[in-house]
């Protein structure tokens, strides 16, 4: 069986190795870059399951290398981890808007870094049994990994996907951020009710002119309907 490799983009040496060698020691496959330079040679010869990415970083940030890898088609999917010595809710929010999927406050134990890392790459290969779903003009496909409305095919992220993919199979149904965690994200100790919010955001982005779709149900929760005018 392949091994997942981890990307580490980590200026600390000693940081970067510690990192390595629990990765190594529990079945990954870690390669370390100091700064985005050197990490897009390593992403331009050989594409990650994941990146694990230092905030502050000599050069450009980690969070201007969050943004530029989620533009570019080819590691649009990859999931991103940011490791930030930022333990502010505002902070922790920028990093999930510029396109990381997690993050985690340093300092920080290996066991609740190997979770995280789990936790992303279970999230990245969505569990969902119908194939193709429909409400309204909106349309999503597992096998393809395709969302469409009115025909059009729309761009949408891996976590994203996997939200509106359990939204669309329980339409018309008021999910809690708890319930959305537990059902989509699946290993949800580390991660804070906030990301869900996050993800939505930028699920309806990727909507477009379909996103008030999703609706926000004041104190309760989200839920994906048929019953709006778009």
């Amino acid at each position: 069986m392949k091994k997942p490799r981890v990307l580490i983009v980590e200026d600390e040496s000693s940081i970067a190795e510690l990192i390595a060698v629990n990765l190594r020691h529990n079945g990954f496959e870690p390669i370390w870059s100091e700064d985005g330079a050197a990490a897009q040679r390593e992403i331009d010869a050989f594409l990650p399951d994941l990146i694990l990415l230092d905030w502050m970083l000599p050069g450009q940030s980690g969070l201007q290398l969050a943004r530029q890898w989620r533009k570019d088609p080819r590691t649009k999917a990859v999931p991103i981890l940011m490791l930030t010595a930022r333990g502010d809710e505002p902070d922790k929010v920028a990093g999930l808007d510029a396109g990381a999927d997690d993050y985690i406050t340093k300092p920080f134990s290996t066991q609740e870094m190997l979770a995280r890392i789990r936790a992303v790459l279970r999230r990245r290969a969505p569990e969902v049994v119908t194939e193709r779903v429909e409400i309204g003009e909106l349309a999503l496909d597992t096998a393809t990994h395709r969302v469409t409305w009115q025909g059009n095919a729309l761009k949408v992220g891996p976590t994203e996907f996997k939200l509106l993919a359990y939204l669309m199979q329980h339409a018309e149904r008021v999910h809690s951020r708890a319930q959305l965690l537990d059902k989509v994200w699946g290993d949800h100790v580390y991660i804070e009710e906030r990301t869900v919010d996050v993800h939505v955001k930028r699920l309806r982005e990727s909507l477009g002119a379909a996103s008030p779709m999703v609706e926000t149900v004041r104190g309760a929760g989200y839920r994906l309907t048929a019953q709006v005018t778009v």
